[in-house]
């Protein structure tokens, strides 16, 4: 299954690559290719520059990862992009959101009367994008049909894995994890920066 990550300027970049190397485990099962509006050189906020192709290339069907950022504050108001998600959105069979990247997608639309979360930091900015999205505070990550959204930053790592489990089996998550040694929270509900202030 293809899974196609859409950036833009000043992306977070581990909201991208955490997902990206856990999805990188199943190779047999997923392949990776990255996106942008004008399909030139992204450069994250990190100052990490991906080769990345144009968005109109993207086939129907596969996984839609949206990471946040910096970046989203400003293309939130980019028409042509939010439109160009909205598309591929529809088409997609997953789509996957980390951060901020929630609001890009709640821009769309396609989140309305649907539950989601984000970074906490920002979440109130992120609300304000389309209020009629249940928007879940206390979430770590959440899923609601084929949308699935995360809290900040690393926890795309924990959604992506909840993600492997629903789709493959928790052993595969459980693999993807001891791989790449990491503590996955596997409670999508166990948010320890809920108390954080916006």
């Amino acid at each position: 299954m293809n899974v196609n990550v859409i950036l833009f300027s000043q992306f977070e970049t581990l909201d991208a690559f955490g997902p990206v190397e856990v999805l990188g485990r199943l190779k047999e099962r997923y392949t990776i290719e990255f996106y942008s509006e004008q399909g030139a050189i992204v450069t994250s906020a990190q100052n990490v520059k991906i080769e990345t192709r144009p968005l109109q290339e993207i086939q129907p069907g596969g996984i839609v990862l949206i990471p946040g950022g910096q970046g989203t504050r400003t293309e939130v108001d980019n028409k042509k992009l939010i439109q160009a998600i909205k598309r591929i959105s529809e088409a997609a069979e997953y789509v996957l959101t980390v951060c901020t990247g929630s609001a890009l997608l709640a821009r769309t639309g396609l989140l309305k009367g649907k539950d989601a979360t984000t970074n906490k930091i920002a979440f109130q900015w992120v609300m304000e994008q389309n209020k009629e999205v249940h928007w879940r505070k206390k979430a770590r990550w959440v899923r609601d049909g084929k949308f699935y959204s995360s809290s900040g930053v690393s926890a795309g790592i924990d959604m992506t894995l909840g993600f492997i489990s629903d789709q493959n089996g928790k052993e595969e998550a459980e693999r993807a994890s001891r791989e790449i040694e990491y503590i996955w929270n596997r409670d999508s509900e166990n948010d320890p920066f809920c108390g954080t202030d916006d």
